[in-house]
């Protein structure tokens, strides 16, 4: 057995690649190996600035020999067929057996192919992963083929035994040769440094002045920046992306802590923390009595003579040339907004297309505000509040602090609508509308946020849908999916009701966007000329989608009457349109329950129900259906509810009518016959009332009370019996059965 250490030694790979990169080399070389017959216990891959490695352990001297049997052509084949089965299997006639075949009597030909050694076998692979390695980025050098990421320098590749011994694998690639010499840090490690095994390579490289081990690097550089942040009284702003990154900067990392001039201590902390971030690669340490970012950790990638005094002074000299950019757009815009207010500092985003076929940026603005003052209500928020804040929540846009860092859009807008003299809520909406972003962002529960925020969204996404740029496969290049989860999330976070009794279903409100989008308003005069449209829209809900929007609201509210053919098809389009989108929110709703353990056809049979445009009530059915489920009671319930409703259907379709009408008791023959009908009885008694009242686990406990007295009917009576008045009856006892479980979900969608 061997174990085998690779190094592929280049010039500085970007941060952002090495990762990826070494899980590649592992996954292509032990794939590789694996494909010609050698075996492994286990490998590990590693990866810094200007390596990747791999470890491979306790590979075989060789391969296997493996025997292969080849069929060949009739023993009666003309003799040129067999000739050439002969020279393609390598072997002679003496050599072949003869076997019965389904087509007769046929040559076999028994090829062994013997071992190959491990050497051979690993430079044959690692050849081929080199010339095809998947960087997003590769780039050629000096006069060769070969393509890496940056030009690489080496090549270490060596087999090391049991006892200990180290051999190099003989393997050249485009003047390249492998060796067991390699190279430790750049400045700190003149010459270069012979290895024999994997643990003999980490030990001389961490002499060398190179921790081998990421994870290893990115502790260090958090331990020792949190240290001499907590020796000064302050505390280290926690970054794990800006960690990572840093981590793969460095082969030798050395911590070293320095000042922010007093001059840009005021400026906003997300302002100072970003611009550090993003153009030196700083973290941020803040004083935790007052929350102001004071001063910055860097990470050298050396041990300088000076303790770093001259990194440090460099450092903040080009910092200082960077916060004094950001405080200059940080007063330049606080001006604007004095002399204009937001609005004033807004009116750019008219001369800014959103997309050209849903207008500006203005116009947009104007849509959301509409949408929030009518959402506002059913959140909790004064209509006015939540048409303010829409109105200036985009204001930032125009700012020259968010033109230079985008990423600070939303909280720059905080902080211009409290220079603006904004409150109730309306500078966090500004910077919470935008919420949730991903999966662990949190979700707004301001109720003019939260207006916001679902205006913000549900435009976008009825504007989209209505000029049919939906998400295909993969691509989403508008982040739809992104914005139907937020919808969700915001929904759901907040236990918001849209549904009857309220004035407004969730289908209502994504029909009338995208009407307003269909018809072609912009802004205000969506707003103007069709009014509350939503008291009248009331055809395109989820439960009415078959219906039309009446004539009368789009004779009023068409900019030009339309002949009847084009206001029909217009009519048709809006329902088809909400109710594709509605599917959308139901399939992003799936995957967002999928990770609660809800599986995907539980909340089908919870769509099937009505009222499933109202997103909290249908997650909090299929909650406790799911929960349910996972009885003895659920499961055994849902199969007996199938044997009831398999046997209905093959008798509806034998008889041609449908056993729904009531059964009598009079005719039940059995004690279990008579016992079911109670228990239909009590079932029904308990589940109506909680339904009403969304008590959903109490309509299953009902529902799981059926469990023992169906088991029994089954045992002991035969539906089809020879009487035909006893057969009706049962019949139509199954179809209690049906009725009574499809009150609380439609469990023919439960798989299993």
């Amino acid at each position: 057995m061997a174990d085998l250490l690779i190094e592929l030694f280049s010039e500085e790979i970007p941060a952002r690649m090495q990762a990826r990169a070494a899980q590649d080399l592992r996954q292509r070389m032990t794939d590789g190996l694996v494909e010609a017959g050698l075996t492994y216990s286990g490998a590990v891959a590693h990866h810094t600035p200007r390596r990747l490695a791999l470890s491979v352990h306790d590979l075989p001297d060789q391969s296997p020999t493996r025997r292969e049997e080849r069929r060949g052509p009739r023993v009666d084949a003309p003799d040129k067929a067999i000739e050439g089965f002969l020279r393609g299997a390598g072997v002679t006639r003496d050599q072949l057996q003869e076997r019965d075949d389904k087509k007769g009597r046929v040559y076999l030909a028994v090829i062994e192919h013997p071992g190959r050694p491990a050497a051979d076998i690993v430079a044959e692979v690692l050849e081929t992963v080199i010339r095809n390695f998947p960087w997003p980025k590769s780039m050629r050098w000096g006069a060769g083929s070969l393509k890496w990421v940056r030009p690489l320098h080496g090549i270490v590749c060596i087999l090391t035994d049991d006892t200990g011994e180290s051999r190099t694998v003989p393997l050249e690639i485009d003047g390249i040769t492998a060796a067991n010499t390699t190279r430790g840090h750049r400045f700190m490690s003149p010459g270069r440094i012979t290895v024999s095994s994997f643990g003999d390579y980490a030990a001389r490289l961490r002499a060398g002045k190179v921790m081998l081990d990421a994870d290893e690097r990115a502790a260090h550089i958090r331990q020792e920046a949190e240290n001499r942040a907590f020796a000064s009284g302050l505390e280290l702003v926690d970054d794990p992306g800006l960690l990572a990154e840093v981590a793969g900067l460095v082969e030798w990392p050395v911590v070293l802590m320095g000042e922010i001039g007093s001059d840009f201590l005021d400026l906003p902390a997300e302002v100072l923390q970003t611009s550090m971030k993003e153009h030196q690669k700083f973290f941020s340490v803040r004083n935790p009595a007052t929350g102001r970012i004071e001063r910055f950790i860097t990470v050298a990638n050396i041990e300088a003579p000076d303790d770093g005094a001259t990194i440090l002074a460099g450092n903040q000299k080009v910092l200082s040339a960077r916060l004094s950019d950001a405080k200059f757009f940080w007063e330049n815009d606080l001006r604007i907004v004095r002399e204009r207010g937001l609005e004033g500092m807004a009116e750019g985003l008219a001369d800014v297309t959103f997309h050209r076929k849903l207008g500006s940026q203005a116009d947009r603005v104007a849509r959301i505000e509409a949408l929030a003052r009518e959402i506002a209500p059913l959140v909790g928020a004064k209509p006015d509040l939540a048409a303010e804040a829409a109105r200036v929540a985009k204001a930032d846009l125009q700012s020259e602090m968010v033109g230079e860092f985008p990423e600070l859009q939303g909280v720059m807008g905080r902080y211009y609508a409290q220079a603006a003299g904004h409150d109730d809520g309306v500078p966090e909406a500004c910077e919470e509308h935008y919420k949730p972003l991903g999966p662990g962002d949190a979700v707004p529960s301001a109720p003019v946020s939260v207006a916001v925020a679902l205006a913000d969204k549900i435009d976008t996404l009825t504007g989209f849908w209505a000029i049919d740029e939906k998400p295909t496969g993969s691509k989403d290049p508008y982040a739809l999916r992104r914005a139907a989860l937020g919808v969700i999330r915001l929904v759901l976070g907040n236990g918001l009701r849209f549904g009857e009794p309220l004035e407004w279903s969730f289908a209502r409100i994504l029909g009338m966007q995208v009407v307003g989008h269909l018809i072609g308003y912009k802004g205000q005069v969506l707003r103007e000329r069709i009014g509350n449209l939503a008291e009248r829209l009331d055809t395109v809900g989820f439960g009415e989608v078959g219906e039309k929007i009446e004539a009368d609201i789009l004779d009023r509210n068409l900019p030009s009457k339309l002949p009847p053919e084009e206001r029909q098809e217009l009519s048709e389009t809006t329902t088809d349109k909400t109710f594709d989108l509605l599917a959308f929110f139901h399939d992003r709703l799936k995957v967002h329950l999928r990770d609660e353990g809800i599986r995907h056809d539980v909340i089908d049979a919870c769509l099937a129900m009505e009222g499933s445009d109202d997103l909290t009530l249908l997650v909090k059915r299929a909650r406790a259906l799911s929960d349910f489920l996972k009885t003895d009671d659920g499961e055994n319930l849902v199969q007996g509810f199938k044997r009831a409703n398999n046997i209905l259907t093959q008798a509806e379709e034998n008889d041609g009518v449908e056993y729904s009408f009531g059964a009598d008791p009079k005719f039940a023959e059995s004690d279990e016959e008579r016992a079911l009908f109670a228990a239909l009885k009590q079932a029904d008694t308990a589940i109506q009332p909680a339904m009403g009242s969304e008590d959903f686990a109490a309509a299953m406990a009902a529902m799981a009370a059926l469990r023992a007295p169906i088991d029994a009917f089954f045992e002991a009576v035969q539906v089809n019996a020879d009487n035909n008045v006893v057969r009706r009856n049962r019949l139509n006892l199954l179809g209690q059965i049906r009725a009574t479980c499809l009150a609380v979900a439609d469990l023919t969608r439960i798989e299993g």
